[in-house]
């Protein structure tokens, strides 16, 4: 999971085409050479899409193996974020809000700006490195996978004692913990449920 790019933009009635007013990017992974064409190409998709995005919708885009999240506010602060298919939609769109609450109020004459790129806003450089990780950045991502983890053991342990030839019914069967009559509600319980199961 990766993100590559982060713009944040003015697109109002007075602005025919949207100003970035400040970006980031992050190129490590790519070859020296082919870093500014694709800096290029991630300003270009950036203001191209927030130009289709109407105010106060989120909506993200596939172009190839990217997605472009867009973000467009009802004042005409607008931002994106490209980053992999693999990257999470809900992650991606918190970051986008996050940075333009916070941008709107550092930066109180963001709607007067009228020059691209004009705009340095440190906090961008801080986010892209910060959330390139969803789960660290993101503690509903971080309890997601953890939950997923901790399913992936469970399975994992139930697998290794059905693969041992010990069936539940005879552990059951078996056991001195349970009483006589949790035994044969455990059976019945078996017999109703293998009756009625839908396949």
């Amino acid at each position: 999971m990766k993100i590559v790019a982060i713009a944040l933009h003015r697109y109002q009635r007075d602005t025919p085409e949207p100003i970035i007013l400040s970006s980031v990017t992050e190129l490590e992974s790519f070859g020296y050479f082919q870093r500014n064409g694709i800096r290029e190409m991630c300003r270009f998709m950036s203001k191209t899409l927030i130009k289709r995005c109407q105010p106060g919708q989120r909506q993200t885009i596939q172009h190839e193996e990217y997605n472009v999240h867009c973000h467009l506010r009802t004042d005409g602060l607008g931002g994106t974020v490209i980053a992999d298919l693999e990257y999470p939609p809900r992650v991606a769109f918190v970051l986008l809000s996050t940075l333009l609450e916070r941008f709107a109020v550092d930066i109180t004459n963001w709607s007067s700006v009228t020059q691209q790129e004009s705009v340095t806003y440190p906090p961008l450089q801080e986010a892209i490195r910060e959330y390139q990780d969803p789960a660290k950045a993101d503690k509903i991502t971080k309890i997601r996978r953890d939950l997923d983890e901790t399913t992936d053991i469970l399975h994992k342990t139930i697998d290794a004692v059905l693969e041992r030839g010990v069936k539940l019914d005879e552990l059951v069967e078996r056991s001195n913990d349970l009483s006589s009559q949790s035994k044969l509600f455990y059976k019945q319980a078996r017999k109703t449920n293998s009756c009625c199961s839908i396949s």
